[in-house]
């Protein structure tokens, strides 16, 4: 995996007199799927809002698919999100539409001269890839906390997206609907040779979905490494309760 699609080098923020990000560096490899672990308030959303230009960093570099985001004009800027896909804590699915309309919204308003059978054939093609394409009529309201989430990864995929960035993709969900979702995480790299970037504290999810493990830990990457490099025999003391509270204490 020599190819980088994200590299982040020495990358600075923060808040008044919060630093949240202390200098970090970060690559994300083509095919990857890297997994971002940190406490609430670690800064993991903020590194993921410079990745997509909502903040700028105060100092150091974010270059994603080869373009260093905070030189980027709004047209450019628009032009890279378009590229990144981002499938939210909670769904992010409109209550008054249906699947198929939740679906139709950002195909019809980023790709222009679609017919309606080519929009119907993507939709019912990607609901039929994370197992719910009975669900396209129904509306959000009717569907449980794990199938929002499939379909809110369906819907992120219908840009085609290179890069999959999934924020706390099982958080609410009970055990086997967690299992569901990690293994939507690795089918989706697999059918659509996506590069991701998994922001969750769930070591069950990182385990299952993660090709590295990227601890972020007072503003700085603490450790970088596969799960069985970085867990369960960390001598940091900050790592071990992190991995005693998921695996023991839970």
């Amino acid at each position: 995996m020599e190819d980088k699609v994200v590299e982040i080098r020495g990358l600075m923020k923060s808040f008044g007199d919060l630093d949240v990000l202390k200098g970090v560096d970060l690559d994300l490899h083509k095919g990857e799927n890297l997994v971002v672990l940190g406490k609430s308030g670690s800064g993991k959303s903020v590194l993921i809002k410079i990745m997509v230009g909502l903040l700028k960093q105060d100092a150091g570099t974010m270059t994603v698919l080869g373009k260093e985001v905070s030189t980027l004009r709004t047209k450019e800027l628009n032009a890279l999100r378009l590229r990144i896909g981002f499938s939210f804590q909670n769904s992010a699915l409109y209550d008054s539409m249906t699947v198929r309309e939740n679906m139709e919204f950002p195909l019809v308003r980023n790709i222009k001269n679609l017919t309606k059978k080519e929009i119907t054939m993507k939709i019912e093609g990607l609901l039929d890839s994370v197992g719910l394409p009975q669900s396209i009529n129904q509306m959000p309201s009717e569907l449980s906390g794990g199938q929002k989430k499939r379909i809110g990864v369906a819907r992120t995929l219908i840009l085609e997206p290179e890069i999959m960035l999934y924020d706390e993709p099982t958080a609410g969900l009970d055990p086997i609907t967690c299992g569901e979702i990690n293994t939507l995480i690795n089918q989706v790299r697999e059918e659509y040779n996506t590069s991701s970037i998994v922001i969750t504290h769930d070591l069950t999810c990182a385990k299952d979905t993660g090709d590295r493990m990227a601890v972020l830990l007072d503003g700085q990457f603490d450790a970088v490494g596969t799960f069985e490099e970085v867990f369960p025999h960390a001598e940091d003391k900050r790592i071990k309760s992190f991995y005693d509270y998921n695996f023991i204490n839970s």
